[in-house]
């Protein structure tokens, strides 16, 4: 089911405009994803569900985000 997540968080992306190098979101232990690529700061790693939603909820289109993405305010825009 983790596979499934991570094509569809990645499927998004792509709409989004963004290439793998941008922002791609990959398998990581113990049923993580791990969100990384340029136009993030540091990379997001969290259960597969929390990255997908912050992919559907928080990235922006790649043509509207004006600087890099910051995985602590994603966490502080995910809590409100």
């Amino acid at each position: 089911m983790s596979d499934d997540v991570i094509s569809t968080a990645n499927a998004l992306l792509r709409e989004k405009g963004y290439t793998e190098r941008d922002l791609h979101v990959h398998p990581a232990p113990r049923g993580k994803a791990l969100l990384k690529g340029n136009k993030i700061l540091s990379p997001l790693s969290d259960e597969v569900g929390l990255v997908l939603r912050v992919v559907q909820e928080l990235v922006p289109p790649s043509a509207e985000l004006g600087g890099m993405l910051r995985p602590a305010e994603l966490r502080a825009r995910l809590e409100l």
